[in-house]
C-alpha cells in the first residue's frame, strides 16, 4: 500500500481511523531485543508511488540521534515520515548514536523497520564533554544533544544536504517538500520566529559586554529551533561551521556564562539572522511546554506539516502516566510501542 501525504489534521485523523479497520496493515510483534529496551511492533512496508525516481539525486537524507531514552519517539517520527511520504523508499536515515549505547538498540530499530534505508554512526561523546556547560534542564546537557553540531563531519562526504530532526516530533506532510526548499545560498533553512524576545536567549553578561553585544551587528537575528533544520552540510564543511559553533561554546565554558540553554544558543550566535526562513507549518514547536514544568499547550493557528514536542513534556511519558495533553493524542497513532493504545492496536 502506498501512503500519500495529508496536510490537514482532520484528514490525518480520518486516515488513521480508516487504517485501524483496514486489513491491509498488520503490525506484527518483534522479539524483545533487550530487557532494558521496550518492545515495538514491526512497521509495515511503505512503497514508492509510480512517479518516484530511484536515482541518487532522488534520495532524501534525514538525520536523527538515536538513544534509549528517546527511542520510542524516534520510532514514531520515522513511521510518520514514511507514512506521509509519496516516495518513502527514497528516504535514507542517518542515525547518530553514542558509543556506549547497547548493540540491542540498533537491532531494535532494524527489526522494527526491516525495509528502512539507514546507517548508524557512533558519536564520540568525548568530543563535547569538556565543552558542555550546565544548562537549565539536565536533558539538554547530554553529549548526544550536541551531535548535530558535528553532523557534517560524521556523515559521508557525498551527502550534500540533510534534514536534521529531533526525536520528539511527527511529520504529517510529505517530507520531500521541506527537503526541496530553495536555500538561497544559506547553510541552514528553518522556520524563524521573529516575534520572540531574542534577547532572552542570552544572559546579562552577554549584552553588557560591549564586544559580545556587537555579535549581531548587521544582522536581524530571530529565534529558530534547531530541532528541525535543513542543512547544506557541504557548505558547512567547507566553511568550517563546526569550529565557529565550538568557539562560542568555549566562551560559555571558559570565560563567562552568556546563555542558559544547551546547544541552541551557539547556533543562534553563528547563524541567527543568516538562515533561509521556511513556513512555520514545518515546526509547530513547544508542544512539550516550557523547560521547567512542561504544562499543556494548544496548537498554534494555521496549517501544520510537523508537530514538535519541544520542551520538558514528552507525549509518550504523559500518555503512560494517563495525564496526556490534548495534543498528545495526535502523536499516539504513530506509537509503535507494544503496550500503547492507539488506532493501530490489534
Amino acid at each position: 500500500m502506498v501512503f500519500r501525504s495529508s496536510t490537514s489534521l482532520i484528514g490525518l485523523l480520518s486516515l488513521l481511523f480508516l487504517l485501524s479497520v483496514s486489513s491491509a496493515i498488520r503490525l506484527g510483534l518483534v522479539r524483545r531485543p533487550s530487557p532494558e529496551l521496550p518492545l515495538f511492533r514491526e512497521a509495515p512496508a511503505f512503497r514508492n508511488g509510480e512517479d518516484c525516481g530511484s536515482s541518487p539525486s532522488a534520495t532524501i537524507n534525514v538525520a536523527m540521534t538515536l538513544d534509549t531514552n528517546y527511542l520510542r519517539g524516534t520510532m514514531a517520527a520515522v513511521l510518520s515520515m514514511l507514512q506521509h511520504s509519496t516516495c518513502p523508499e527514497n528516504l535514507a536515515f542517518h542515525f547518530l548514536s553514542s558509543h556506549d549505547d547497547p548493540p540491542e538498540l540498533f537491532s531494535s530499530i532494524l527489526s522494527t523497520f526491516p525495509y528502512l534505508k539507514m546507517k548508524i554512526y557512533p558519536f564520540d561523546s568525548n568530543r563535547v564533554r569538556g565543552k558542555i556547560s550546565k544548562s537549565i534542564r539536565q536533558a539538554l546537557d547530554q553529549p548526544l544533544n550536541y551531535a548535530r553540531i558535528y553532523l557534517a563531519d560524521t556523515i559521508p562526504e557525498n551527502v550534500k544536504r540533510v534534514i536534521y530532526l529531533d526525536s520528539d516530533l511527527v511529520v504529517v506532510d510529505d517530507i520531500a517538500k521541506l527537503y526541496g526548499v530553495d536555500m538561497k545560498g544559506k547553510v541552514v533553512a528553518a522556520p524563524e520566529y521573529c516575534h520572540a524576545n531574542f534577547t532572552l536567549y542570552f544572559t546579562d553578561n552577554f549584552w553588557s559586554d560591549p564586544v559580545l553585544a556587537k555579535t549581531f551587528r548587521g544582522r536581524k537575528p530571530c529565534y529558530f529551533n534547531t530541532g528541525v533544520m535543513v542543512m547544506d552540510v557541504d557548505t558547512w564543511r567547507k566553511e568550517r561551521y563546526t569550529e565557529k559553533v565550538e568557539e562560542w561554546m568555549a566562551v560559555q565554558k571558559q570565560q563567562k556564562r552568556i546563555y542558559h540553554l544547551g546547544s541552541l544558543p551557539p547556533f543562534l550566535l553563528v547563524l541567527a539572522g543568516n538562515i533561509k526562513a521556511v513556513d512555520h507549518r514545518w515546526n509547530q514547536h513547544g508542544l512539550g511546554g516550557d523547560n521547567f514544568e512542561g504544562k499543556c499547550r494548544s496548537l498554534h493557528p494555521g496549517p501544520i506539516s510537523l508537530l514538535h514536542w519541544s520542551g520538558k513534556g514528552k507525549p509518550w511519558l504523559r500518555l503512560d502516566s494517563r495525564k496526556p495533553c490534548i495534543v498528545d493524542h495526535l502523536w499516539a497513532p504513530y506509537d509503535l510501542y507494544r503496550s500503547s493504545r492507539h488506532f493501530f492496536e490489534e
